[in-house]
């Protein structure tokens, strides 16, 4: 099971794209895929795509939107004390909560179309209080170690999204007709980790974020 002191050495190094402060620094970030197809075809360039580009330029609007109005696209962060964009920051007051959704108001003013980030950041203050409550019932360390996660995200800047769709299967029967479908573990090894089988998706988020967290559907 990694320890928290393995997670601070996981996340110790800078990722290749380094602190992201400028919407164009967020869209070079992205570089290219290995293998990224749309309506079949292999596609090189996927960020300047006429079908993926619009979701690019919707993230990138949150990073000019943190640089033109900080006040409301940048929070304290509680665990660096520095300022942070506010899709990374942790909810610690009512005020937080509705300075994310005058933000969330702002950027689809700006943009009209789904800006990707919301997701994640939700995913991040759920993750947070579910590992807490994990921690302090099983004595474990998933808390300790999620916050060096969010920490690494916030010093950096990166795109967070969530993948919470299942994979829909045969319209026609029930979630328990297709199991192979869902995601879910299959085997718990001796050495803490798990084995997975089933599928999540998310339509554009694996495209333009540099992290995805994985939710379970049932």
């Amino acid at each position: 099971v990694t320890t928290r002191l393995q997670a601070k050495k996981l996340w110790s190094s800078p990722p290749a794209c380094g602190r992201l402060d400028t919407n164009e620094a967020y869209i070079k970030s992205l570089g290219s895929a290995n293998e990224v197809y749309i309506l079949g075809k292999k596609v090189k360039d996927y960020v300047r795509h006429p079908i993926i580009a619009p979701s690019v330029n919707a993230v990138a609007e949150t990073f000019r939107l943190a640089a033109d109005n900080p006040e409301l696209g940048t929070a304290t962060s509680q665990l660096t004390n520095s300022k942070v964009n506010r899709f990374t920051h942790v909810c610690v007051s009512v005020d937080d909560v509705v300075a994310q959704s005058k933000m969330q108001r702002e950027l689809g003013q700006r943009t009209g179309v789904c800006f990707q980030r919301c997701v994640g950041m939700d995913a991040i203050n759920a993750c947070w209080t579910v590992t807490y409550r994990m921690d302090a019932k099983h004595r474990t360390e998933y808390h300790l170690r999620f916050q060096e996660f969010v920490k690494y995200i916030q010093k950096y800047n990166l795109v967070t999204s969530g993948a919470m769709t299942d994979g829909k299967g045969d319209r026609g029967k029930p979630p328990a007709a297709q199991p192979e479908h869902y995601l879910r573990i299959v085997d718990r090894k001796s050495d803490g980790s798990v084995v997975l089988r089933g599928s999540k998706w998310h339509q554009t988020g694996t495209l333009n974020s540099h992290y995805m967290i994985v939710m379970p559907g049932q």
